[in-house]
């Protein structure tokens, strides 16, 4: 018996990388799980990859509409959630001479309006003692010159998971956020080659995390054996954060 058997999970944006990795591995432990993309061809590409026990919603977790209409999904095929990965997320560089208006509302929109109502629109379908976790970063306590509101956004989901634990403790509802460090996925490519070498030089056992890895962390926070976890920012950066 798999670690989350018989469980009902929504992945949002799992189209690619560390949250497709975490479908796989849901699945693999016995979760139904849905998942959304902004684009159908790879949001199908995915579910094909993902085998079995999944449906696809295309979704931008940002429009409220699209929420409504994935929940909606959620409500008719299964009727309940048990976990929650709001993975959805974006940035991109500029300094606080360059940021626009533009830049500021497209960041904020996804990572912090989005995850705010990805939860919030989830509650009515969740189970008692289930689990909600976002995606946070390492960026969120770090100081990456031109990525300051990426971080701000990461610190605003941080801070989201210390309120709602309290705001959800009588459905005993835990709240946890795993924030990657350097992870190997197609997104890091819009740090170029130079980019990543530095990233990586700065990881103390020398190497990028695994998509893989990230999936094994947010099994365990989905997990009967993270019961007793709730209010946490698990980091998962090979160290680089903490030194």
């Amino acid at each position: 018996m798999g670690k989350l058997n018989g469980k009902i999970a929504v992945i949002t944006a799992a189209t690619s990388g560390m949250a497709l990795a975490t479908a796989k591995r849901y699945v693999e432990e016995g979760a139904y799980v849905f998942i959304t993309g902004r684009n159908k061809e790879r949001l199908d590409k995915a579910v094909k990859e993902i085998g079995k026990n999944v449906t696809g919603v295309q979704a931008d977790s940002s429009k409220l509409a699209d929420l409504d209409r994935l929940y909606e999904t959620v409500k008719k095929d299964k009727g309940k959630i048990d976990i929650l990965f709001a993975s959805a997320g974006e940035g991109s560089f500029a300094s606080i001479e360059e940021v626009t208006e533009e830049h500021f509302d497209s960041t904020f929109n996804t990572n912090v309006r989005g995850t705010l109502f990805t939860v919030q629109k989830a509650l009515p379908l969740f189970n008692n003692n289930g689990s909600i976790i976002l995606n946070g970063s390492i960026a969120g306590i770090k100081g990456f010159p031109r990525f300051g509101v990426y971080s701000a956004s990461k610190a605003a989901v941080r801070s989201f998971a210390r309120t709602w634990l309290v705001e959800l403790k009588e459905r005993g509802i835990r709240v946890n956020v795993l924030s990657p460090g350097t992870i190997d996925t197609p997104a890091l490519e819009f740090f170029g080659d130079e980019g990543k070498k530095a990233l990586t030089a700065a990881i103390p056992r020398g190497s990028m995390g695994k998509p893989e890895e990230i999936a094994g962390v947010a099994t365990f926070l989905a997990s009967e054996d993270a019961s007793f976890v709730n209010g946490a920012e698990l980091f998962v950066d090979g160290g680089t954060a903490q030194i």
